[in-house]
Parts: structure tokens; sequence; C-alpha cells
């Protein structure tokens, strides 16, 4: 059974879950699905097209799922889905897709702070923190583990790898490899997130692996084509060094410099 207020406004056209509280003044509208054991506190929207699956807990004034900010958006049926467990605090705003992607998707174990704005067709992975007052344009990716810090402005199309921790009020236009702490403006490589991977379970050998690929991308010797070269001729191919090359040629903005 499902606790909602009786000065919230739900459709009869939405499909709410077990055990889901829904807080004064919010409005949930046609084509929404809430699953088991959510929580929506008070004066809440959430547009049609939206999915929170079980355990998401969406804080005061949140809006989830409106239209995208996109001049080339043309009304399509677009949506927004938000993993299992998530939380979304006060004042966050996530845009549903347009038809570039379709879709905004955040992962599940996520933690969405205060006036954050996660656009159109973004991708957050799973266990991401994004820090109060982050600001990003469309097409973002984010991998897992990654944490953002506080006042961010994130440029369009950039991808944000696995497991790295970026600096408060930082300001990124190219994308940010995996592992790596990155800060100062303009903003680069400071190393690796090492607390981060060892909470996260890696090993020394693992994190030395990674350690070893960076010095050479990061090092004076190689440009990075060059650097990949000498990765591939020198560095054991673990999957973490694996991912760490994939991510480098796969880039499409270039990475951060040191």
């Amino acid at each position: 059974m499902s606790n909602i207020s009786d000065k919230a406004i739900v459709s009869l056209k939405a499909s709410i879950g077990n055990n889901v509280s829904i807080g004064p003044f919010s409005i949930i509208e046609d084509d929404v699905n809430i699953a088991d054991n959510a929580q929506v506190y008070s004066n809440v929207l959430i547009h049609s097209g939206t999915s929170l699956a079980k355990g998401v807990r969406v804080f005061h004034s949140a809006i989830i799922g409106n239209e995208p900010q996109d001049l080339k958006f043309t009304g399509e049926k677009t949506t927004v889905e938000v993993g299992e467990n998530t939380v979304i605090r006060e004042f966050a705003t996530i845009s549903r897709g347009t038809k570039a992607r379709n879709k905004t998707v955040i992962g599940s174990d996520c933690y969405v702070m205060s006036y954050v704005h996660i656009p159109h067709d973004s991708i957050i992975g799973n266990h991401v923190i994004l820090s109060n007052a982050i600001n990003m344009g469309g097409h973002v990716v984010i991998d897992d583990w990654a944490i953002i810090g506080g006042m961010v402005g994130i440029h369009q199309f950039v991808h944000i790898g696995a497991h790295c921790f970026i600096a408060f009020s930082a300001r990124v236009t190219m994308d940010v490899p995996p592992y790596i702490l990155a800060g100062g403006a303009p903003l680069g490589y400071k190393g690796l997130n090492v607390v981060g991977l060892k909470r996260r379970g890696f090993t020394d050998e693992q994190i030395k692996n990674i350690k070893n690929t960076y010095n050479l991308i990061y090092g004076p010797e190689y440009n990075i084509s060059d650097a990949i070269k000498a990765v591939k001729d020198t560095v054991e191919m673990t999957e973490e060094v694996k991912t760490i090359i994939s991510f480098i040629e796969q880039s499409e903005r270039g990475i951060i410099r040191k």
C-alpha cells in the first residue's frame, strides 16, 4: 500500500508501485512509472515519460522529465530513466532526451545533490556522485563511480571516465580518462584517484599498472598516439589498462592534458 498525500496531484494514467510515498503539492503526470519503495517528497514535479526504479528518493522541489533545453527539440516522445536507490536532492532538474538518443539515463545508487542540472540525452552510470550546483550541457556521459565536485561546469558531449574525481569549480571541456584526479584551470591531470580506487577494492598491483600507463600518457616523452603504442608495448594489458586505452582511442573531444 502506498502513502500519497491528499494534497498531491497524481494522474490516473501514472503507474505507482507498492509502498510508495508522495508528499503534498507534488505533481505526477501521465505516463510516469514509480516503482516499489520510492519516496517523492513535497513540491516535486515528475513529467510524462519518467521512470523511477525501486527505492529512488526525490527531495523537495526537484523536477524530473521536463522538456529539454534544446532548440532542435520538436516535441518528440522521449524519456528519463532513474535506476534503483538513486537519491535526487532539492531543486535538481533532469531533462528528458531528444531524438538524438531518445532518453536521459541515471544509473543505480547515484547521489544527485541540490541544484544539479542533468540535461537531455546524458548518460550517468552507477554509483556516481554529483555534488551541489553542477551544470552540464547535453549528451554528457559519466561512467560508474565517478565523483564530481560542486559547482563544476561540464561542456556538452564530454565523456568522464569511471572512478575519476573532478575538483570543485572545475570547467570540463575535454574528456577525462578513468581512474584519475583532475583539477585546476585549465582542467588537468593531477595523478591517480588512489583513495577512491582503494575504497573500491583495487589491489596495489592494479593501481601500479594504472600508474605506469598514465606515466607514459602524461609523461614528456610522447604525444598521445605514441604514448598509446608505448603502453601496449611495455605495460601489462590488464582490464584497467585496456579500459584506459579504449577510452582514449574512442575520445571525440580529446583528453585533458597535464
